[in-house]
C-alpha cells in the first residue's frame, strides 16, 4: 500500500480524508493543516493523525496530497518533490503557469509522479463516451452554481469554468489559436459570470459560459462532429448522443430519415452508452495510485493541469481587452 499523507483540511480536504481513509489502496499516515485548531478538530472527528509540522508529514509518507488553497500549492508540491515523494494537486494546478512549469522540471529532476485533479475527467457520464468524441468542431459547455461564498476569492474562471476548459483540452487535439472572453462582477471582487470563446488550429470553436450566481445548478455540455451530436449531463451523470449514418436502400416504417438539398439520405439513431456509479475523488486518487505502482503516466498529467491553466489565465487576460461597462 502506498504511505500518503494530505496537505489541508478544509471542505475538499476532509473529502479526501475519508476516502484515502477508505481506499485499499493507500495507508492513511496523517494530514496537515496550519490551522491546529481545525486540525485538532478533524482529527478526532476522522480518526486520522493530525502533523502539526508539515515537513515531518511529507518525510512520513510516499505520496503527498495537496489540497490546499490555490496560493500555497506551489510550495507544498514543491517541498514535496524536492523530498522525493509523489503529489496528488488539486485544481487549479498552482496559481500562475511559471509555476506549473517549474514544478514539471523538478518531477524530472527528481523522478516522481504528480497528478492534477480535474475530477470531471473521472465523472461516469464522461468516461461513457470519451471514446466517441472524435474531432468534434463545436463545443458548448455550461456550468452554472448557486452562490457559496466559498471560492468568491478567485475569477470564476478558475473556480468553475477550468473544469470544462480541461475536459474540452483533452478531447481536442490541436492548439488554440484565439481566446475571446468576457467576465462580470457581480456580488464578488472578481468576475461572477464569464463567457469564453476559444478557437483552435484545426477550426474546432468552443464556447463556454461559467457562472456562480445562478438561481439553479447546471453542468453540461454538447458536442458536435461530423455525424454525430453528443451531449454529457455532468451533475445529472447523463448522456445523449444521436448519429447518422448513410440510409439503407429500403428504410423499416419507423426509421428516422433526413434528406439534405442535393438528395442525400442520412439515417438518424441514438445510442445508449452505460454509465457506471462511481466516486470521481475515489477513482482519480486511485488511477494515481495504479500510475505510481506501475510506472505508467497518470491519468492527468502536470503538464495538462499546466495547459488548462494557462487557457484559463488568458480566458482572464482577455478580460482586460473587453472591460466591463462603467457605471453611470
Amino acid at each position: 500500500m502506498i504511505q500518503a499523507g494530505v496537505l489541508g483540511a478544509g471542505h475538499l480536504g476532509k473529502i479526501h480524508l475519508r476516502l484515502l481513509k477508505e481506499s485499499a489502496r493507500y495507508e492513511l499516515v496523517g494530514f496537515y493543516d496550519p490551522d491546529e485548531i481545525q486540525g485538532r478538530k478533524v482529527s478526532q472527528e476522522f480518526g486520522i493523525p493530525y502533523f502539526d509540522n508539515m515537513n515531518r508529514l511529507i518525510g512520513a509518507v510516499d505520496m503527498v496530497d495537496v489540497v490546499t488553497p490555490t496560493l500555497s500549492h506551489y510550495d507544498c508540491a514543491r517541498k514535496a518533490i524536492e523530498a522525493g515523494k509523489h503529489v496528488f494537486i488539486e485544481k487549479p494546478v498552482t496559481h500562475t503557469h511559471a509555476e506549473a512549469v517549474e514544478l514539471m522540471e523538478l518531477l524530472k529532476r527528481h523522478k516522481v509522479k504528480a497528478q492534477v485533479g480535474h475530477v470531471e475527467r473521472f465523472n461516469p457520464a464522461f468516461t461513457a463516451v470519451a471514446s466517441l468524441l472524435e474531432q468534434p468542431m463545436f463545443i458548448e459547455a455550461h456550468r452554472l452554481a448557486e452562490f457559496n461564498p466559498r471560492g468568491t476569492d478567485v475569477p470564476v474562471v478558475l473556480d468553475l469554468m477550468i473544469h470544462d476548459i480541461d475536459i474540452i483540452l483533452s478531447v481536442v487535439k490541436s492548439e488554440v489559436r484565439d481566446i475571446q472572453a468576457s467576465g462580470v462582477s457581480v456580488i464578488s471582487r472578481s468576475p461572477d459570470i464569464a463567457n469564453a470563446r476559444i478557437v483552435f488550429e484545426n477550426g474546432c470553436v468552443a464556447n463556454l459560459t461559467a457562472s456562480r450566481i445562478s438561481l439553479k445548478n447546471m453542468r453540461k455540455s454538447r458536442f458536435f462532429q461530423r455525424d454525430a451530436y453528443i451531449s454529457v449531463d455532468f451533475l445529472e451523470r447523463k448522456v445523449e448522443v444521436v448519429r447518422m449514418k448513410d440510409a439503407p436502400a429500403q428504410p423499416e416504417p419507423f426509421d428516422m430519415i433526413l434528406q439534405n438539398a442535393e438528395g442525400l439520405k442520412k439515417q438518424i439513431y441514438f445510442e445508449n452508452p452505460e454509465i457506471r456509479s462511481n466516486n470521481a475523488i475515489l477513482d482519480e486518487l486511485e488511477q494515481f495510485a495504479g500510475a505510481i505502482e506501475s510506472g505508467q503516466e497518470p491519468p492527468v498529467t502536470l503538464a495538462q493541469g499546466a495547459r488548462a491553466l494557462d487557457v484559463a489565465l488568458r480566458i482572464i487576460e482577455a478580460f482586460e481587452a473587453n472591460p466591463e461597462p462603467s457605471a453611470r
